[in-house]
């Protein structure tokens, strides 16, 4: 049940005076919600400082100012597109006001000569003198209020103005009740010199004063109660999930060692430490709920199978999920060639199974003599079932809903769950990114893995990069091409484009593969490629995971300046899987700006996946990481990961200590994190079920 201090601010937008049925879901669009609340968290993106300045002397050009002066002279237009100019002067110099296309006798009566009056604008240069177009207020001090000292300006949308949507966050803000307890820690509200939080939002809707460190602390409140929000979340779902019982399983080092000695390489460290944090959690009476994030190639595939075999010696089944039915057929085969020679039972479940070998897999799925199975959404239909399924591990976890993950948590009680991701984040930010999961990181790779050489070439050399794809199927090999769009009539570096130009120029089986094909061309069209039937895979980025294809050496990428850093990255390692040198070539539209060449340069300086996120998070920020939106990180309201991510560290040991000596929140700090949560907390739900 909502706390009913809280009802007003969870009222509709229309309960505020101006918006009206018109007006409604055009402030609806812009704050991205219904009610008053909504509008609170839609935040002035800048302030702007309209102090009045002791003479226009003080003032520079670019620079928004506020001044007052003496009308001097009023100049009318010598032509139709010059503009009226008024005159100001203050005893220090001369400002000069112009209006475009404006009725001269309206401004004669705005600026009768000999009259003072203030205006705020934005101080232009024009031929070496200052000039204000347009100010933003016009004020004659005899008569009316100064413009307010500080302005918030807010991001706005068609058919709002800054005024009106400050007018109605001051509105908003009387909602907010003036009795809510403190959630935070007191100490570090005090260390950090915040305000309360019904003082933040006032510190940044309504600000007394221009003070750019006193904005930024209100918004670092802000953030850090957002993180309470979501942390405190996560961490009831953390204490819940500990509360449910699930089956041990014994860890298995005898067969996990059989295993290891069949490998024609020697495991990682990292791979076993993971292999024994998933053992110890798998063993416990709580259900595992654990990321393993891993560089392409750092063998997360391995770390899995181990886990499987301890569930197979348990007596336990083993469902593995990939989200496309070339990426399941491709990890059943890679299982099966590493557990069937032990022994183990491993088959294969997706669409495209029909008949009597659909109902033998279903079969010894429900009797218990296939231990291990590799599908798609085919594995959690209501016909699957499970004699004893012990561990679910789900591949590419962010191309899953939350949904699909429990519909398969569905066919077993409480089973271990481990979701892997090939999609580097910076390293603060991973426990954060995933919630409620506990955090693996393979940040090695096995020995011997060739590294991809990379090269940044202009597209003027397009049809020496042809050639050299050409002559690499001569000699066997495979190429990928990435277009950056899949067919768009003024651009020649198309998929569909280049997919019929290299038909003809090569004479040599050429796929095509893209977005907008049907899941089971696409399919097709992937197989095709990785049995060799087709020798180029012309494909958007629908290949960026997964694919694996020992004899592909090449990957081209075009326009590859338009790319993220990190799906660069995934794209180059779909290469370089064998033991043939592979190269990965980047073809770009010179000239370069300077960040798309930061990031070509970085791509080639390294193939560190999780180095390669952090330039990535430096350059473009979250929002355009590959894999965090999918992940749920993008989603915060205030917080900006870029400066907030040690807030969401402290808010997690905060709240997970909370929750653990107060485990249903009814002491007075639980009490108000209940508030905070019902405020801050975006409709979260558990990483993984």
């Amino acid at each position: 049940m909502r706390d009913e201090r809280l009802f007003p601010l969870f009222a509709g937008l229309e309960t505020l005076t101006g918006v009206g049925p018109k007006l409604k879901p055009v402030l609806e669009r812009l704050v991205d919600g219904e009610a008053v609340w909504d509008l609170l968290l839609h935040l002035p993106e800048r302030w702007v400082d309209r102090r009045v300045r002791d003479s226009f002397d003080q003032i520079v050009f670019g620079e928004v100012a506020t001044v007052r002066g003496e009308v001097h002279a009023y100049h009318a237009p010598y032509s139709d597109k010059a503009p009226h100019r008024i005159q100001l002067f203050d005893g220090t110099g001369f400002l000069t006001v112009a209006f475009f296309r404006a009725d001269g006798r309206w401004l004669q009566g705005q600026f009768p000569l000999g009259a003072t009056r203030i205006v705020s604008g934005r101080i232009e240069d024009f031929k070496g003198e200052r000039q204000m177009t347009h100010p933003d207020y016009i004020v004659d001090p005899a008569r009316g209020e100064p413009p307010p000292e500080v302005e918030p300006i807010y991001p706005l949308t068609a058919g709002l103005t800054n005024k009106r949507v400050h007018g109605f966050a001051l509105q908003a803000l009387s909602a907010v009740p003036d009795d809510l307890p403190e959630w935070g820690d007191a100490h570090l509200v005090a260390q950090r010199g915040w305000v309360g939080f019904k003082a933040a939002l006032q510190g940044l809707h309504n600000p007394l004063e221009y003070d750019e460190e006193a904005f930024q602390r209100a918004r670092d409140r802000l953030a850090y109660d957002e993180a309470l929000a979501r942390e405190s979340a996560f961490a009831l779902a953390r204490a819940s999930r500990k509360r449910r019982i699930a089956a041990s399983v014994p860890k298995a080092p005898l067969a996990q060692g059989r295993l290891a000695r069949t490998l024609p390489y020697r495991q990682t460290g990292a791979q076993v430490r993971a292999v024994a944090e998933i053992a110890e959690d798998m063993a416990s009476q709580s259900p595992m709920r654990r990321m393993l994030q891993g560089d392409v190639g750092a063998g997360k595939t391995l770390v899995g199978a181990m886990a499987a075999v301890q569930a197979a010696a348990g007596g336990f089944q083993t469902a593995f999920m990939a989200p496309t039915e070339v990426l399941a057929r491709q990890q059943y085969e890679t299982l099966d060639k590493l557990l069937s020679p032990l022994g183990y039972s491993v088959a294969a479940l997706t669409g495209r199974d029909k008949g009597a070998a659909r109902e033998g897999t279903l079969l010894g799925l429900a009797d218990g003599t296939i231990q291990v199975v590799a599908g798609t959404h085919a594995l959690f239909q209501e016909s699957v079932s499970f004699q004893n399924l012990g561990l679910i591990i789900v591949d590419e976890q962010h191309r899953f809903g939350v949904q699909d993950r429990m519909r398969l948590v569905g066919k077993a009680t409480s089973p271990h769950m481990l979701v892997m991701s090939a999609t580097p984040i910076p390293r603060t930010l991973a426990q954060t990114v995933h919630g409620d999961l506990d955090v693996t990181i393979l940040d090695e790779k096995p020995e011997g893995r060739k590294p991809v050489e990379t090269r940044a070439i202009p597209d003027t050399r397009i049809d020496d990069v042809v050639e050299a794809v050409g002559r690499a199927v001569e000699r066997g090999e495979q190429a990928f091409w990435v277009c950056p769009k899949v067919d768009v009539d003024d651009d020649d570096s198309t998929a569909v484009g280049r997919h019929a130009a290299l038909k003809d120029r090569l004479a040599v089986p050429v796929g095509l593969v893209h977005g907008r094909m049907k899941p089971a061309d696409k399919d097709s069209a992937l197989e095709d490629f990785r049995s060799g039937r087709t020798k180029i895979l012309v494909a958007t980025t629908v290949i960026e995971v997964g694919v694996d294809v020992p004899e592909a050496t090449i990957m081209v990428i075009e326009r590859a300046e338009g790319f993220g850093l990190a799906q660069l990255h995934q794209l180059r390692g779909r290469v370089g899987r064998g033991d043939r040198d592979s190269f990965c070539l980047l073809l770009y539209r010179p000239p370069l700006g300077d960040m798309a060449r930061e990031r070509l340069e970085t791509l080639r300086s390294t193939d560190d996946g999780f180095e390669i996120a952090e330039a990535d998070f430096k350059l473009r920020g979250p929002g355009d990481m590959l894999g965090l939106r999918q992940a749920g990180a993008t989603d915060y309201r205030i917080i900006d990961l870029s400066r907030h991510a040690d807030l969401l560290e402290i808010a997690k040991k905060d709240t997970s200590a909370v929750v653990e000596g107060d485990p249903d929140l009814a002491g007075p700090r639980g009490q108000a994190l209940r508030l905070v949560r019902e405020l801050l907390t975006p409709r979260v739900a558990s990483s993984a079920g």
